[in-house]
């Protein structure tokens, strides 16, 4: 007889242990995933804001924005009817706020710069310079509303 052919005595296989490799493996990759899916948006919103200019002078409000495209809009000063001054919670820790401007001017009816530092004192100079304006040009506001008929 061949060795092949003396058959062994069959024995009921018992498992000794089963498992699954362990999720920890996977630490790294959703730590990349918790860092690295913000930063293309958080790089976004860096390029947004570095591209937003707004320049003052004693005539206008000049905004340009645009990361790829440039878009700038000149807004007359003597156009603006209103300012107000808005400030979060958060804008108040690190001193900034939104200063709204409320205008005539048909592309640009309301205008908000957001998060300016010192906003309050932009916002003062912004209506010194719009009344300088009016009075140079002699433009005085007549909103005729539904009260007045």
């Amino acid at each position: 007889m061949e060795p092949a052919d003396t058959a062994l005595p069959s024995t009921p296989e018992t498992e000794a242990w089963s498992g699954t490799p362990s999720q920890w493996q996977n630490l790294g990759w959703w730590i990349a995933c918790v860092l690295v899916v913000p930063i293309p948006w958080a790089l976004w919103r860096w390029l947004v804001t570095r591209n937003t200019r707004y320049a003052l002078t004693d005539q206008r409000l000049k905004t340009t924005r645009g990361v790829f495209n440039r878009v700038t809009d000149d807004l007359e000063l003597y156009r603006v009817k209103d300012t107000h001054f808005q400030q979060s919670f958060w804008q108040r820790l690190v001193g900034i706020g939104d200063i709204v401007l409320s205008t005539s001017d048909a592309t640009t009816p309301t205008l908000v710069l957001g998060d300016i530092k010192q906003a309050e004192s932009v916002r003062e100079r912004i209506r010194a310079l719009v009344e300088r304006r009016r009075d140079a040009k002699r433009v005085r506001e007549l909103d005729l509303g539904h009260e007045a008929l």
